[in-house]
């Protein structure tokens, strides 16, 4: 049993998108249950982010001011939520006197650790990249140098769920499974906002894992900090 008399440590999330927030932070809430987590949200780092096509250096910076406003704010430790920021997340890290993750490296771990052919599915080009990315990254850190990712956009889903379109967006999503399914032999999505679209299809359609980055990320976090392991 935690001891109450002494102070909870203090986790801060970085959130680009409102409608997580509740989502997230319940399981932060599950899964650091001796952490107390507290949530900083800026809808416009993502929406700059794909009106320019690019993280931007401006971008970059303004999630940096973040981290420290998080450290400012108490924070013993610093999660950022969203894929597409996670280049400037890595550019910060060695300038963040506390431990700084992303959310997806445990999925990226995860899926290099179960299969040498992975697919990464999105609904946005700026989120696509930067998965690939790190899951190459884990990859060449954990020595798979046999593994092979092989990226799909699932062009216009983005467009249609901000839109209010959710069914659009999900038979978007389905026909890109689809494409990618035959050839890889796992799929991570690159938006947690894609499992729905999924989830009619089983746990493990057409055979093939799929692999979402709230859960495996946040778990990862916790092994990280219980460890006194290196930030990532």
């Amino acid at each position: 049993m935690p001891d109450a008399t002494k102070a909870a440590m203090s986790i801060a999330m970085i959130h680009t998108v409102a409608g997580l927030v509740p989502t997230l932070d319940a399981l932060a809430r599950r899964e650091l249950d001796d952490w107390e987590p507290f949530n900083i949200l800026d809808e416009s780092l993502l929406r700059n982010t794909i009106r320019e096509g690019s993280l931007s250096k401006a971008t970059m910076r303004r999630l940096t001011q973040y981290v420290w406003s998080a450290v400012d704010g108490g924070a013993d430790a610093v999660l950022v939520t969203c894929s597409s920021l996670g280049p400037a997340v890595d550019a910060a890290r060695h300038l963040c006197p506390v431990p700084l993750f992303r959310i997806d490296t445990g999925m990226a771990l995860e899926a290099v650790s179960k299969s040498s052919r992975i697919g990464v599915l999105a609904t946005l080009p700026t989120t696509l990249g930067p998965t690939g990315d790190v899951i190459r990254r884990a990859a060449a850190d954990t020595g798979r140098a046999d593994c092979r990712v092989t990226e799909e956009l699932c062009e216009g889903a983005f467009q249609r769920l901000s839109g209010g379109d959710r069914e659009g967006h999900d038979a978007i999503v389905v026909d890109g499974f689809r494409r990618l399914a035959p050839k890889v032999d796992l799929i991570v999505l690159a938006q947690a906002s894609m499992a729905n679209a999924l989830a009619p299809l089983g746990p493990e359609p057409g055979g093939v894992p799929v692999l979402t980055s709230p859960e495996l990320g946040m778990r990862h976090v916790r092994q990280q900090l219980s460890a006194g392991a290196p930030q990532r």
